[in-house]
């Protein structure tokens, strides 16, 4: 089940971002519209685009958190590897994204206070942002 859960959401979130899935939901709106004189602006009319338009959301959100789960997977893997492989990266970073928000704040603001404002790239960085 799971593989055939994890085809499905792939394919239909790579299906979902493409220019096809707008035209065809913006058509369903604009044919949903049109109709509206013809039911005469019914309750029921607007209770077909309301619980249409809630389901398919509904089911989405499973579907593309099951892809952004695994690409985001796949990225710390890759990540953790260029740790791995890199000489003078710190290995005790590879599996920190395992660990709470506190402790991961608490590692960020240890490296920003090892490097802070003595870092060379945050003048690099000034440069960049004042060309804006």
């Amino acid at each position: 089940m799971n593989r055939t859960f994890e085809h499905v959401a792939q394919a239909v979130a790579g299906w979902a971002g493409r220019p096809p899935a707008f035209v065809i939901a913006l058509s369903a709106v604009i044919i949903w519209a049109c109709s509206g004189p013809i039911f005469g602006w019914s309750d029921t009319w607007q209770l077909v685009i309301n619980t249409s338009t809630t389901i398919i959301t509904f089911l989405m959100v499973f579907l593309i958190q099951n892809a952004q789960n695994r690409d985001a997977s796949a990225i710390q893997a890759k990540l953790d590897e260029l740790i791995r492989a890199v000489t003078d990266a710190r290995n005790e970073f590879i599996g920190i994204e395992h660990l709470g928000e506190g402790q991961l704040e608490g590692i960020r603001r240890a490296l920003e206070t090892e490097f802070g404002d003595e870092s060379p790239n945050h003048e690099a960085i000034a440069r960049l942002l004042d060309r804006r």
